[in-house]
């Protein structure tokens, strides 16, 4: 009999470190996934902000364009800057076109990662031997930008570069292969921030 309790405890004892284990892994899986998207919406807040807030409309510092590919949404939206933030290096010369985009993970896969495809501003070659991808998340399903016009109140789907000026928002919503609901981030540009008080 005082077998079969120890054995009993025993079983029970294993049980519950067992699920504890599970969810603390998957507690863990969760916050390192949301940590991915907290820092990506960090990363392109500092940059954002970081653009003069009107240039001539012949340098374009932000545009993007809305476009589907497939029956995904294949938006992205494109900027130009110097070393810093955007380029995730503080070793470059010169400006770069910096692309936030979604790109396929192989040649033939299905799998899109979000990433930055970087190219120097002046470069005039044919060949992609300049360009530069660096993936920030993998397995994306689509990507959508949306622009906050201030001039008139409105969301538009898309910022030309002879615009001379910034959106004061950018909206950027991800749809996620492990959660059903979508991540959405409104993040402001250098004009639509508030000066601190």
């Amino acid at each position: 009999m005082a077998v079969a309790i120890l054995a009993t405890m025993a079983l029970a004892i294993y049980r519950f470190v067992q699920s504890n284990l599970i969810a603390i892994r998957l507690s863990s899986e969760t916050l390192a996934s949301e940590a991915r998207y907290d820092g990506l919406r960090e990363l392109l807040a500092a940059e954002w902000q970081s653009l003069p807030k009107s240039l001539p409309a012949e340098k374009g510092a932000l545009f993007g364009e809305a476009f589907k590919l497939n029956d995904r949404e294949r938006d992205e939206i494109s900027w130009i800057c110097s070393a810093g933030p955007g380029l995730l290096t503080r070793y470059a010369s010169g400006d770069f076109v910096v692309t936030l985009r979604l790109q396929s993970e192989k040649k033939d896969s299905d799998r899109l990662n979000l990433g930055f495809l970087r190219k120097p501003k002046d470069d005039s070659a044919i060949t992609n031997d300049n360009e530069t991808w660096v993936p920030l998340i993998d397995d994306v399903r689509s990507l959508q930008i949306s622009y906050f016009d201030p001039r008139v109140n409105v969301w538009v789907p898309r910022w030309p570069d002879n615009a001379g000026t910034l959106p004061s928002l950018i909206k950027i919503v991800l749809q996620r292969k492990d959660v059903n609901i979508p991540w959405e981030a409104i993040i402001p540009t250098s004009m639509g921030r508030r000066p601190p008080q």
